[in-house]
């Protein structure tokens, strides 16, 4: 059934509905819980429920909770719970559903209107026993992140895209417990206000700033070694990063691992290999760059590329890293450009018994069509001929290799100036 047509749902009424043994047959097996219970006067509920332990009910237009005491016996064994894309708008239905789910780890609440819903501290205590909690276009403000994260103390993951934050709200309490942290699709620009993220979640391994508009990376060495002490990967695509420095600046992340940045104005300029090479031989800390591993020899071609990419600047504006790979490699002498594309033509030497002509061949052309060119030369028949390719440079080491596939293209023989072709009557 359509969202449209199921308008203040409960969640009881959905769950009953959609578990009931008539659309979900009685089963046992691994993720399933099954409600046995006898069925009130007028209750929606049957014989039995079959719920799964990881329960989806996204899209299903609920807007409360329902009976307490059905939610507690429905749910008692519900771990995962994706309520996204429901009509949610208050905080203490929330909460009353949650309260009766007391082993729930992950919560699903994207896409509710809870746009200025207040939130109760008493009521956010239904939340502690959260470890992963996604609340990404749900426009919550950060009094309201705050209020949660204090009582969730074991929080692990916490996602805040689309929210339309403009900046970020500090709280005086950090949340040491925070491991990764999805706020990709706001509109945060200055690096003050992700320095805060810093200071109220010391603990972050992952942080995921892409689709912001942050234009550089405004902290000294010392600050950022201290600010996140454990962050291990940063996603900054499609940023506003237009400096080498800020580049740079990701080095002093003490445990940095893992960098994705595409998409950001630095990088524009350059070509696929250039943006690739020059990102590896800046970050001689990390393994992986924009998902894919950074293997010891890419890193030293990189590294190499880097010092033969900066040869010709000025020594004014050497980046310091050019100075560190010198001091590694040397300075390296550019490498030779080598040109593998096919010749075009040739100069060549007709040779026909004791008469020898110069004759210049168009190498994209067939043997059939060198043959049509000899007619000319040697005033005999195409199919008359027989036509001998030698390579001047081996002189006569091999023996001449005879054309003899009229469609066979003249460049696939590497003819070269200076090689020679006989021609030789054919006999009957």
């Amino acid at each position: 059934m359509e969202s449209e047509e199921r308008e203040g749902c409960t969640l009881v009424q959905v769950i009953s509905e959609k578990y009931s043994p008539d659309n979900f047959p009685y089963c046992r097996g691994p993720g399933f819980g099954v409600v046995i219970r006898s069925s009130p006067q007028g209750s929606p509920v049957k014989d039995r429920l079959n719920l799964p332990r990881i329960l989806v009910l996204d899209g299903c237009g609920i807007t409360e909770a329902g009976d307490e005491e059905e939610v507690a016996t429905f749910c008692a064994h519900v771990v995962e719970l994706d309520l996204s894309h429901n009509q949610l708008k208050d905080w203490g239905e929330i909460s009353k559903i949650l309260f009766n789910i007391p082993n729930l780890d992950f919560l699903n609440l994207s896409m509710n209107p809870l746009r200025g819903s207040s939130l109760d501290p008493g009521a956010a205590e239904a939340f502690s026993g959260l470890r992963r909690l996604v609340l990404n276009n749900t426009h919550v403000t950060w009094d309201i992140v705050h209020t949660l994260t204090r009582e969730i103390s074991e929080l692990e993951e916490l996602f805040l895209c689309l929210n339309e934050y403009e900046s970020v709200s500090t709280s005086s309490v950090p949340y040491p417990s925070l491991r990764l942290l999805h706020i990709t699709d706001n509109q945060l620009q200055e690096w003050a206000e992700v320095r805060k993220l810093g200071v109220m979640y010391p603990g972050l391994v992952s942080l995921i700033l892409a689709n912001n508009s942050l234009s550089a990376i405004q902290e000294p060495e010392d600050s950022l070694q201290r600010l996140f002490p454990n962050l291990r990967s940063i996603n900054l695509h499609n940023s506003g990063l237009s400096h080498w420095e800020d580049i740079e600046k990701l080095n002093f992340f003490p445990r940095l691992q893992e960098v994705r940045l595409l998409g950001i104005p630095l990088l524009q300029p350059y070509t696929d290999q250039e943006r690739r090479c020059l990102m590896v031989a800046q970050l001689p800390g990390v393994t992986a760059l924009n998902g894919s591993v950074i293997t010891e020899v890419e890193r030293e071609d990189a590294e190499r590329f880097f010092i033969r990419y900066y040869l010709d600047c000025p020594e004014d504006e050497l980046p310091q890293r050019y100075h560190n790979l010198v001091a590694r490699y040397g300075r390296l002498a550019p490498l030779a450009e080598v040109d593998l594309r096919p010749l075009c033509n040739a100069q060549v030497e007709v040779r026909f018994g004791d008469q020898t002509e110069p004759l210049e061949l168009r190498l994209d052309q067939t043997v059939a069509d060198l043959k049509k060119q000899l007619r000319a030369v040697i005033q005999l028949p195409s199919n008359k001929m027989r036509v001998y390719y030698i390579d001047r440079q081996l002189g006569y080491a091999l023996e001449p290799q005879e054309m003899k596939y009229g469609a066979r293209a003249l460049h696939s023989y590497s003819i070269r100036d200076g090689d020679e072709i006989m021609v030789v009557p054919k006999t009957q």
